[in-house]
């Protein structure tokens, strides 16, 4: 982490102070690394950590960096079987920090940048993908009716409404035309499932990395960055999570592809699948791989929009220009994805 100081400190010490009863200044502020999106900061105060989430600066588009949803989904979800940090306050007021933003418990605990999982056995790297896959499991077994989320997400076909948003979002940041991702938004829009009737809130970028997991027993004691959950087909989360499987390791986001995951223990893609299915009472996944090629759109167009934001002096981290190196090599996974 690096101390920032990109906003008034003494008027969001005072701020924190005044509505978080148990936290007291003065304040240091660091800023994450991770968070290319909503840029996400440790707030340390004389006796106690706050994590602060707030929207980027500059012009945003249209429903991106839903800081209110973040905040919603995970107050719903603080009494359920899903794992998230204790979230406090929310400020809409812009005159505080300059942006909305969103105030929650430090977990302190280890993030796996890495799904190769380096220094590991391969009985802890077993051991974490299974609680990945528990995780995952709890959030699409929430009930949205009992948690107050039926207005969470719209209804009806799901994997519709995606290739219409993310056609629209990669359209709005696109700074040149990419072949393949012109050939895969093509494929995606002419096969598009029927709608089977699945619906379960879905947390949008469902990865290793944005779980923290107990550092002593690799136990998943939270998960992060909420700003895409929604109301969808649950597959959609399990399909992000199997990416990068078939992403090789040279990539700027380095995936398993050309790595003997039996010898690591990382369980196959087909055990993987089975324990979700179980733990969810799922029968069949369906039409893997169009989910499969709807992932890898989606996180292209995510990484377009990043590069854009750098682009134009936007990014909330360094890594924004990498990203968008991503975008081609992605497109072309989705499209041998919607081959298979």
């Amino acid at each position: 982490m690096t101390k920032m100081q990109q906003f008034d400190v003494s008027r969001l010490s005072s701020y924190v102070e005044e509505h978080i009863e148990s936290f007291h200044g003065p304040i240091s502020v660091y800023k994450f690394p991770q968070g290319q999106s909503n840029p996400t900061f440790r707030i340390d105060g004389s006796s106690n950590s706050l994590v602060l989430r707030r929207k980027p600066e500059g012009v945003l588009l249209k429903s991106a960096h839903a800081i209110d949803r973040e905040y919603r989904v995970m107050l719903a979800l603080d009494k359920t079987e899903v794992p998230v940090p204790k979230v406090y306050h929310l400020c809409t007021d812009d005159k505080v920090i300059g942006s909305w933003f969103y105030l929650m418990e430090y977990v302190d605990g280890t993030v796996f940048s890495d799904p190769a999982l380096p220094g590991l056995t391969s009985i802890q790297r077993k051991h974490v993908y299974d609680e990945a896959n528990r995780v995952l499991a709890a959030i699409h077994n929430v009930d949205i009716k009992t948690n107050g989320l039926c207005d969470f997400g719209s209804t009806g076909n799901y994997y519709e409404r995606q290739v219409s948003r993310w056609t629209k979002q990669y359209r709005s940041s696109e700074t040149c035309v990419v072949k393949p991702m012109e050939q895969l938004m093509g494929w995606l829009s002419k096969n598009i499932p029927e709608d089977d009737g699945r619906t379960s809130l879905i947390h949008g970028d469902f990865r290793l990395d944005n779980i923290i997991f107990d550092s002593d027993s690799l136990e998943a004691i939270a998960v992060l960055d909420w700003e895409l959950s929604t109301l969808g087909h649950p597959i959609a989360d399990l399909a992000y999570l199997c990416m990068q499987r078939r992403m090789k390791r040279d990539l700027f986001i380095p995936g398993l592809g050309d790595l003997d995951i039996a010898e690591l223990g990382i369980p196959y893609e087909e055990d993987f699948l089975s324990r979700y299915c179980h733990r969810t009472g799922l029968k069949e996944v369906g039409p893997w791989h169009f989910y499969l090629a709807c992932s890898f759109f989606r996180l292209a167009a995510i990484c377009q929009g990043v590069l854009k934001r750098a682009l134009e002096g936007n990014a909330s981290s360094d890594y924004g220009l990498e990203l968008g190196t991503m975008v081609e090599p992605l497109a072309k996974l989705g499209l041998k994805a919607s081959k298979n």
